[in-house]
């Protein structure tokens, strides 16, 4: 026989799992299903053994989020009473005609031995109590949720900046802090389900009375017209049973209140509320004292009852003095331990205070945090280890790691991209909308916020998951909050790539091809010339856009020419030439003819004229010109889906990049000597050209 096994979702479950399961159907099943007296009796004891053990652990706790289930377990506590009272409303009202212990023993005690079986004073009781519980615990509770779920709110903000200096000044760690801003979260939700859960408890003694109210005059009818009693034994009978079973209900529900009362009026230390009282209500025997003389004259008084307050006077003297004896062996307990040492001065500063900068930095507001929490399934870590896989692949050598942190000063959804600690972009995205980017082509316009691409400054919108796929259909390019921010960071890293590139960087560069051709590094750094000299011109390179995981090449040549050129810049065109190639590849994926932009002949004249007389500037009438043009030459080849690349001669190269270069960082410029013979060349457009 195959064994029994249990549901998919049932196995591995831990037992507690299933308890606020189990009790939802039992309160479902005692609502909907008739119980008997014996079952009654076993649940009413339950309720009143749960309340007591709420009120014990509401007593216990040092700080209110050491019992955080309290919201849910005044919901689970007050529905349990209330499905109580729907089952034993049925019980008495059709077998209450057979005697005060037709509901079972519980209700026939508590209407009996409490109240003396008089549903007169029973009436009052139940009552007093309700009023009590309704009036003043439960009210006052639920003013005192209120107030500090505001207040939680309110100091929020502060409390985090608080976390944030703590950080910053290295007094606490990363894991530290982010376990203090979970607690000051977990804080301001607690008080804030407490308000709420309050209700529960208030409407809990509400429906108390209406169900009695109820029961009693239900109980009155039924009894009359159903089973032919009198009007005063069915009164009689019906009441008793409805006073018991509200008695029943009542108490811990005043027992809940009064806990929920303790939890949040509590001020959290390191003592538990017994704790508290002792220690500050009975700590000065001058109060005891002073207490016990009045609470003696009181008994000293004719006609007075002298024995309760003289024995009371007598329990405060005792008190007195015993607060006295621990209050003198507190004081005597320093002077028999060694003197302390001295207050120390504050430390010295040390090398230690000077926390290095990050080389590659990103801040989120409190709001993209979820995407930067792996716990909470957030996929931007996972994109920026993508981003610097990808930046090694294609430009050559690995990017430092991205120090991730959080920063209150900036918008909720706000981010910030920092380079060795300085801000070179910033962005807003939103952790629950899409971006959906206009490359140029689309169908239409979207319902959404518009917005721009911090990457490309495309136009976009943010829209929600449910427009998506229509956007799609439009023509937009549709990508999530953790794409927007890699796609930007992949962006800023690739254009600032030369500042990236160390000597750190390049001495791993030079280990990792060691491995391979250790003599042609060797022979290279430093024999012909320095680390320095070659981070130089490897930077020159990436300032160009130009990769550099070629390393043989550019080594290759390097050896070949630096023992007679000791100039940087010249050895970066001499690179250059030995890797046109690559670049013309890297510029023009496709094997077709290359469309480059060129100068118009008088022009070029003009430009070589001045760079041969020694000039390093071009003179300012020829320089707006030349950026005039060379502007709208780049914007025409754009529209047109062309790759804006300038083709000059080789000594005009070095000068018109350097000078192209700020204002139109997409264009770029190659000479003659860089295009490889096997490519065609078309030219599209002449600059200067009139």
């Amino acid at each position: 026989m195959s064994a029994l096994r249990l549901p998919a979702f049932l196995n591995g479950a831990r037992p507690g799992a299933l308890a606020a399961p189990l009790l939802i159907v039992l309160m479902l099943g005692m609502m909907i299903l008739p119980l008997p007296p014996i079952l009654l009796d076993l649940l009413f004891s339950f309720n009143i053994a749960l309340s007591i053990i709420i009120l014990m652990t509401s007593l216990y706790t040092v700080k209110p989020l050491d019992f955080m289930a309290f919201p849910a377990v005044l919901l689970i506590s007050t529905m349990l009473r209330l499905s109580l009272n729907v089952a034993s409303t049925r019980v008495v009202l059709t077998e209450g005609h057979t005697g005060a212990g037709a509901a079972g023993q519980v209700i026939e005690a508590f209407g009996h031995f409490l109240i003396g079986g008089n549903y007169a004073v029973g009436i009052v009781v139940f009552v007093i109590l309700t009023i009590i519980n309704f009036t003043v615990v439960t009210k006052g509770a639920g003013r005192i949720a209120e107030v500090g779920a505001r207040f939680a709110l309110d100091a929020m903000p502060g409390k985090q900046m608080a976390i944030d200096a703590d950080l910053n000044a290295g007094l606490i760690g990363e894991a530290d802090a982010r376990a203090r801003r979970t607690e000051v979260a977990r804080e301001a939700e607690f008080y804030g389900a407490m308000d709420g859960a309050s209700k529960y408890v208030r409407g809990d003694a509400i429906a108390g009375i209406i169900v009695t109210v109820v029961n009693i005059v239900g109980g009155f009818v039924v009894g009359m017209l159903q089973h032919d009693m009198s009007a005063d034994a069915a009164l009689k009978n019906y009441t008793l049973l409805a006073i018991g079973d509200g008695l029943v209900a009542q108490i811990p529900s005043l027992v809940i209140s009064i806990a929920a009362g303790v939890v949040v009026s509590r001020v959290a230390n390191e003592q538990d509320v017994g704790g508290q009282l002792v220690g500050q209500l009975f700590a000065r025997p001058q109060v005891l004292a002073i207490t016990a003389a009045i609470i003696g004259g009181f008994g000293l008084i004719p006609g007075m009852p002298h024995l309760p307050f003289l024995i009371l006077a007598a329990l405060l003297v005792y008190g007195a003095k015993w607060a006295r004896q621990r209050l003198d062996d507190s004081q005597a307990e320093p002077d028999a331990l060694p003197p302390a040492a001295p207050t120390l001065a504050p430390e010295e500063a040390s090398w230690q205070d000077i926390v290095p900068v990050d080389a590659l930095g990103l801040e989120v507001g409190f709001r993209l945090i979820p995407l930067v929490d792996a716990a909470q399934g957030g996929e931007l870590l996972k994109r920026i280890k993508g981003v610097r896989r990808k930046f090694a692949q294609e430009i050559g050598f690995l990017a430092p790691p991205v120090h991730i942190r959080d920063n209150l000063e900036l918008k909720p959804g706000g981010y910030r991209i920092t380079l060795k600690g300085v801000e070179i972009g910033a962005g807003e995205a939103h952790t629950a909308q899409f971006m959906a980017i206009d490359p140029g082509m689309v169908g239409g316009p979207l319902e959404g916020t518009r917005t721009t691409d911090p990457a490309f400054g495309l136009p976009a919108f943010w829209i929600d998951e449910a427009q998506r796929a229509h956007a799609q259909a439009l023509g937009y390019t549709v990508v999530d909050a953790s794409t927007v921010v890699a796609t930007h960071l992949n962006h800023l890293v690739t254009r600032h790539a030369c500042e990236l590139l160390g000597r750190g960087e390049v001495q791993q560069l030079l280990e990792h091809l060691e491995r391979d051709m250790p003599k042609l590094t060797d022979d290279l750094v430093p024999k012909q010339m320095t680390l320095s000299a070659l981070q130089k011109v490897l930077q020159n390179l990436l300032a160009e856009g130009v990769h550099i995981r070629d390393m043989r090449s550019i080594v290759e040549t390097l050896c070949e020419h630096a023992p007679q050129v000791k100039d940087s810049a010249e050895l970066t065109e001499i690179v250059r030439t030995a890797l046109g190639r690559a670049i013309v590849q890297q510029l023009f994926p496709a094997p077709a003819e290359l469309s480059v932009l060129a100068l118009d002949a008088q022009l070029e004249r003009v430009l070589m004229t001045a760079l041969q007389a020694g000039g390093s500037a071009l003179e300012p009438g020829l320089a707006d010109t030349l950026t005039e043009e060379s502007t709208r030459a780049v914007r025409r080849a754009e529209q047109s889906g062309l790759t804006p690349v300038l083709l000059v001669p080789a000594p005009l190269r070095p000068l018109l990049s350097r000078f192209l270069r700020r204002g139109l960082p997409q264009l770029s410029v190659l000479s003659h000597a860089e295009v490889p013979e096997t490519r065609n060349v078309r030219i599209t457009a002449l600059i200067g050209a009139r």
